[in-house]
């Protein structure tokens, strides 16, 4: 198919969702589950000889290792391949937003308006490895109502075809019940070919929503090529900063978890910056549990002071803690590793430390580690990321550990959606106004004309789902 086809297939069935309901897709996520569960070995196999082909290609330095990591579907002991049917039945048990009122309004006598939730349309999502994405955002995609179009990165082609297949067969084999509208078939398509992503970013009359997952140069090429709208992120630069009352139970727990448990993650902290008067308290024991999980500290010069002050890399296995830590330059700060490395700035205050942050972070994700309230809301009020936390890691910004069954990606946009985005960003709103033959011509100033009542209707649960299908 051309990328046109591709892209009419997905707004035909895009139009038809509008009248599928809320129960269809149910049975069509647990049929998802069910041929997921049932082609487990051969969708594994295939992820397996993806992983064998990328791993020449790292290698050779043709494919970094950060890509290569994520590339596993399966995980150890099988665990992400469960965690992955989980997440259908996550989805699954969402709530429909599609239908909800959240505006109700008597414009007049017999002239009610309503907004209420609806499908973006037409979404196409271009991610790199991460085969698990085509599960995530095709669930959350027929959740929501909309079609999705999928194209992944050649280093994972066959997982993602394996999975688009059971898929696309789980939806054609899903029992049509009499008097419902059949689930449309092309409401998934994956594309395997750049050709045709670069004409699907020219189909802005049929595509609604681009949803870019991967680097940098990928984000920045998409929303340099085309007119659609845009959601996601280019750079994950998360910071943490150990504030003067920090707690250093908090702060060791909180950093290593936020710089080792998944480095490659987009939410993973890549800057850590420290006040001064902790420097040789809090600070040194945290360097000392970064370099104890081998992490690679680049450290500015007042930073690096206190590590060879505090002997942490004196004495037995001191000499490979050393090997560890380096000078920092200009080019650490603002940088995203994806690796076992963090720059380390040390700040008189914290005014100096969200205005590092806000100059040279990616507007994720950002935490500050203190035992003063006030401190902390001054931070969460002035840093300008979709997420800031008090006291906890960065990497708690994920889709399905805020309760949103998954995401389909992180945006540091200003518009609908920002954030780890689950269904909310997939949907938008619709004005609905229901009428007795008014005209416009009825209202206004002066003999015969009427005014408007502008009352709000109480949003009961009846109104609330008054146009769930």
């Amino acid at each position: 198919m051309t990328a046109e086809q591709v892209a009419r297939a997905a707004r035909e069935a895009s139009n038809m969702l509008q009248t599928i309901t809320s129960a269809q897709k149910s049975e069509v996520l647990r049929r998802i589950k069910q041929v997921l569960a049932e082609r487990r070995e051969q969708i594994v196999e295939a992820n397996r000889e993806d992983k064998e082909a990328a791993k020449k290609e790292v290698d050779a330095g043709n494919l970094s290792s950060s890509l290569f990591n994520r590339l596993d579907i399966d995980g150890k002991g099988g665990e992400k391949y469960s965690t992955l049917l989980q997440g259908v039945d996550d989805v699954d048990r969402i709530s429909d937003p599609i239908g909800q009122v959240t505006l109700a309004r008597k414009l007049d006598e017999d002239l009610d308006l309503y907004r209420v939730v609806c499908p973006v349309g037409v979404c196409l999502v271009i991610f790199e490895a991460r085969p698990e994405v085509v599960v995530n955002i095709a669930c959350l995609a027929i959740k929501s109502g909309n079609a999705a179009i999928l194209k992944g990165g050649k280093e994972a082609t066959r997982t993602n075809k394996a999975l688009a297949e059971a898929i696309q067969y789980a939806i054609a084999t899903t029992e049509t019940k009499g008097g419902q509208t059949k689930f449309p078939e092309k409401a998934v398509q994956v594309v395997s070919t750049r050709d045709e992503i670069s004409g699907l970013l020219d189909m802005d009359r049929y595509v609604d929503l681009v949803i870019p997952r991967g680097s940098k140069s990928l984000v920045q090429y998409i929303q340099n090529n085309t007119r659609i709208p845009v959601l996601g992120h280019a750079d994950g630069i998360c910071s943490t900063y150990l504030d003067e009352p920090a707690d250093v139970k908090k702060a060791v727990h909180a950093v290593v978890d936020a710089k080792t448990s998944y480095p490659a993650a987009c939410n993973s902290t890549e800057t850590l910056l420290v006040h001064k008067n902790v420097l040789s308290t809090v600070f040194v024991e945290v360097a000392h549990a970064l370099l104890k999980a081998g992490v690679r500290l680049h450290a500015d010069e007042r930073s690096l002071k206190a590590i060879e002050a505090a002997g942490i890399t004196k004495g037995e296995g001191g000499e490979a803690l050393a090997s560890l830590v380096s000078k920092a330059t200009d080019d650490d700060f603002g940088h995203e590793y994806t690796d076992m490395d963090l720059a380390i700035r040390v700040v008189d205050t914290m005014d100096e430390a969200i205005d590092h942050i806000n100059a040279l972070g990616s507007k994720h994700t950002d935490a500050i580690i203190t035992e003063d309230r006030k401190n902390a809301e001054w931070f969460m009020r002035r840093v300008d990321a979709a997420g800031v936390y008090w006291n906890a890691s960065t990497r708690f910004a994920d889709g399905f550990r805020y309760g949103f069954g998954t995401e389909i990606g992180v945006s540091t946009n200003k518009t609908h959606a920002r954030g780890p985005a689950g269904l909310e960003g997939l949907t938008i709103y619709k004005y609905y106004l229901f009428g007795n033959g008014q005209a416009t011509a009825d209202y206004g100033v002066g003999s015969g004309k009427r005014g408007f009542m502008h009352k709000d209707i109480v949003l009961d649960g009846d109104v609330r789902n008054k146009f769930v299908i």
